[in-house]
Formats: structure tokens, C-alpha cells, sequence
């Protein structure tokens, strides 16, 4: 494929054409609700989305107007569109080597990213502090060590912190890789363990409570990650930064305002930059832990926090690894391509997440100097697996898979594998090489089928078995 201009030609999904468009992550096609809400729809981010299933069951089209604003899903109507070329500087000058891809074009990509779409964020803050309160219990029947943390963002440790999770194979004879996952809920809702201290969510009104006990709704189970030599670990996305418009003064960006400051600037972090930061700080933690192999930590997220697990990978190479579970629009999605969700449902909607520059890009995503195939770049050669769901129009999932293609050159230069092909795979045929595609036969999210596929790609990339 061309990566300078492409026109997309409809494949047929392994499906029905309607879409199971409901209340998720990137912007779903129903108004956003409050926090309570996301529990009970999102938990941890593993399942099919309730508002999907209900959609398909009572429309026979996904909406044609969301927020006010027009959404296409008629191939047709696509039109041609032209994508930054991820091997040429900004002079015009061609990238022929890696060092010039590691020296000059990939920093510059960085900046761009940092300047008109998730804002520039800081460096790890000099008082942040971990408190290990429980060292390592034997958890889960035996099978695995669990550990609790708390991570303080601060010196005052009644500002924003966040409690992770960790779990490490039981009996292992040398540090284990580990899977860190953003959370859409507590970790208490995360693994069937009494032993979690109980979480706390954010509720309406910008105060937080009591995570709501919600059984075995979405929890996963990790002891087949435990059982090839894999740790688990979570963390709640809203003990970094709350996921609400008016979440800035209770979130880590607070503390980073200047003196008379009361928003970010232009060009500084919104909230998914905040919790890619603070997938930085966790991994910080996890550098220290003498269980874990910090050469070998992979991070996943689900829709929004499939977003933030790209940026994250994209800033901080110290991850191993990254899933982005159907990230869409402002994630893996091909922003100049008019399908599904825009930049314009993002920004009219969920500006907040975004840096205000992103906003001028509205209604010309064709202006924007980057596009999500630069994004993908940006994590090679390291592996990267785009999961998503062939009835998940909204999020693009045809996008997802041209800008894979289109971030192939970066892999090769880089002496890592592309995708090899171009082909559009049908659902249930996942592509895994250093650059992997997956397609479940589903709406958004991801499924607990899902995860035998996240784990053979865990093991083909940082060997997980070996212990």
C-alpha cells in the first residue's frame, strides 16, 4: 500500500453490517454518563459493552449523528486522503537508517504528538514515594505472590496516589515478566481475592467512594498468565487523574499547575496524557521490584485506555510490549479517514482527555501534522497487538488495520516485522507478528476469548515460559 495516498475499499465483516455502537471508552454513541455508571458498564475493561448488546438488539443502523455531528460508516463515502510520510523529516530530507530515525524523525514525531494531540507532560517527579504495604502474600490457592503498593505523586501524601496490584508467579526462580494493565475499576474488582483492599471510584459530584461489589462481572483470570511465567498487574486509571471534565483539580495535573494557572495549557498533557504518565510512574515502581523483569513489562488497555497504552508505549520505551484493545479514534484509528468516530466527536465530546490544540483539528483532521500510523511508529521495533471487534464501527477497526500497514516501514527500517500483509483479516485470524493484528468476531471491547490471543503473543515476544 501506497502510505502517501489511500483510498479504502469496504470489506465485508464476518457479521451483520450493524454496528454495536453503546457507551464506551473513545465516545460511544450514547451520551457519556456519569462515573458510577462506567463501573457497572466498563469494569475492568474485558467484556462486551452493555450499551452495545442493547443497541443491536433494538436498531438496525448504527446513529448517523452523534453529538450533533454526522458519523459515516458507507465505505464509499471514505473519500481519498493523504497520510504523513513516517520516513521523512520535517525538512523534506529522507530517513534511510535507523540512527536517523532514533536521532532526528523520532523525537520530532514525539513533539508533534505532544504539541497538537495529548500535550507535553512532565518528568517523573522528585518526591514520589511507593509504600509496599503488603510485601507478598501467598495468594490465589498457592499459585501466585501478591503484592500492594501504594504510589505517592507527591510528598504530601494526602494528594493524588494510586494502589497497584502485582501478582508474580509463585515458586519462580528468577524475575518474571509482567502484563500492567490500566484500569477502568478498582483492583478490588480486578481478581477474585478477598485479600484486595478494597478500592474506591470516583462517584458523581467529584467525590470518590466505596468501589461497588460487583462479583465476578469482568473480572480476569489471571492464573493462566501466572501459569506461563507471566506476573499480573492493575491499577485504577482514576486514582491518577479522574475521567471527568471537571476532574482537573482532583487528578496528578494539579499539581503541575503554575501559580495563577487554573488549566493546562495548549499544548500541555489532558487526561490520557496524565495516565500514561502515571503507567510511567507504576513502572518506576516496578523497576525497583526485584520479582520483576523490568526489560520485559508489557502494558494493555481497553478503548480509552487503549489510547493511553499507545501514548504511553510511545513515550516511555522502557515498555516491553503494548495491547491496545480497540483504541479507535485518537488511538489506532486513522484519524483522516471519515469512518466511524472523528476528531470531531473526541474533541466536542471528550476534549478534556486531549490537549487544546487537539481541538483545532475538529473539522480538518487533514491538518493535523501526525496521524495513529506515526503513533505506532513510535513504539518500533518493540511489539505492538491492535485488538479489536469487526461490529466496533464506531471505533474504526479497518482504520486500525491500514495504519498498522501504513507504520510497517518504521518496523522494517528497524529490523522488526510489519505486519506481512496487506490484506484485511477476517475475524478470529489474528496476525501476530512484531506488529500484530487481531479481529474478534464482536463489538468493543475485549473478550474473554480473547485473551489466549494476548497470551501467545505475550509468549512469541518476551518468552514468557522461561523461568
Amino acid at each position: 500500500m501506497n502510505t502517501q495516498t489511500t483510498t479504502a475499499q469496504r470489506q465485508p465483516c464476518s457479521g451483520a453490517e450493524q454496528a454495536r455502537v453503546g457507551a464506551s471508552g473513545g465516545g460511544r454513541g450514547a451520551k457519556r454518563r456519569g462515573p458510577a455508571r462506567w463501573i457497572a458498564l466498563l469494569c475492568t475493561g474485558l467484556v462486551l459493552w452493555t450499551g452495545s448488546a442493547a443497541w443491536s438488539q433494538t436498531r438496525t443502523q448504527p446513529p448517523a449523528v452523534v453529538a450533533g455531528i454526522p458519523v459515516n460508516y458507507d465505505e464509499a463515502l471514505v473519500g481519498p486522503y493523504s497520510l504523513p510520510d513516517p520516513l521523512v523529516l520535517s525538512n523534506g530530507s529522507r530517513v534511510r537508517d535507523s540512527r536517523t530515525w532514533l536521532r532526528q524523525r523520532r523525537p520530532e514525531i514525539v513533539r508533534l504528538f505532544e504539541e497538537h494531540q495529548f500535550g507535553r507532560s512532565p518528568a517523573r517527579p522528585a518526591k514520589m514515594s511507593f509504600e509496599v504495604f503488603d510485601p507478598g502474600t501467598a495468594a490465589l490457592n498457592g499459585k501466585a505472590v501478591r503484592r500492594q503498593v501504594t504510589i505517592y505523586f507527591s510528598a504530601d501524601k494526602k494528594g493524588p496516589k494510586a494502589d497497584l496490584l502485582l501478582y508474580l508467579p509463585a515458586g519462580a526462580r528468577k524475575p518474571s515478566p509482567v502484563l500492567l494493565q490500566l484500569s477502568f475499576s478498582a483492583n478490588s474488582n480486578v481478581v477474585d481475592d478477598p485479600g484486595v483492599k478494597p478500592g474506591e471510584v470516583w462517584g458523581r459530584g467529584g467525590k470518590r467512594e466505596p468501589a461497588p461489589k460487583t462479583g465476578a462481572f469482568g473480572r480476569i483470570d489471571v492464573l493462566p498468565l501466572l501459569e506461563a511465567g507471566f506476573g499480573f498487574a492493575t491499577v485504577y486509571y482514576g486514582d491518577i487523574e479522574p475521567d471527568f471534565e471537571a476532574g482537573l483539580p482532583y487528578g496528578v495535573r494539579a499539581l503541575y499547575l503554575k501559580p495563577g494557572q487554573s488549566a493546562p495549557a495548549p499544548d500541555e498533557w489532558g487526561a490520557i496524557g496524565a495516565w500514561a504518565w502515571g503507567l510511567s510512574r507504576v513502572m518506576d515502581y516496578l523497576e525497583t521490584d526485584k520479582g520483576v523483569d523490568p526489560k520485559r513489562v508489557a502494558i494493555f488497555g481497553v478503548s480509552r485506555l487503549g489510547k493511553t497504552v499507545l501514548w504511553a508505549g510511545a513515550r516511555d520505551t522502557r515498555f516491553a510490549l503494548v495491547i491496545a484493545s480497540c483504541s479507535g479514534e485518537g488511538g489506532a484509528s486513522l484519524s483522516r479517514r471519515n469512518y466511524g468516530e472523528t476528531v470531531h466527536h473526541l474533541t466536542a465530546r471528550y476534549g478534556y482527555q486531549f490537549c487544546g490544540n487537539y481541538t483545532k483539528y475538529a473539522e480538518h483532521p487533514e491538518q493535523l501534522p501526525v496521524d495513529s500510523h506515526l503513533l505506532l511508529a513510535l513504539i518500533a521495533p518493540r511489539p505492538v497487538l491492535l485488538q479489536t471487534g469487526d461490529q466496533d464501527l464506531w471505533s474504526d477497526p479497518k482504520g486500525e488495520f491500514l495504519a498498522a500497514v501504513a507504520a510497517g516501514p518504521v518496523f522494517r527500517l528497524l529490523g522488526a516485522q510489519d505486519l506481512g500483509t496487506e490484506q484485511w483479516p477476517p475475524a478470529g485470524q489474528p496476525v501476530l507478528n512484531t506488529l500484530g493484528y487481531y479481529m474478534h468476531a464482536g463489538g468493543h471491547g475485549a473478550m474473554p476469548a480473547d485473551w489466549p490471543v494476548f497470551l501467545r503473543f505475550l509468549r512469541q515476544h518476551l518468552d514468557g515460559a522461561a523461568r
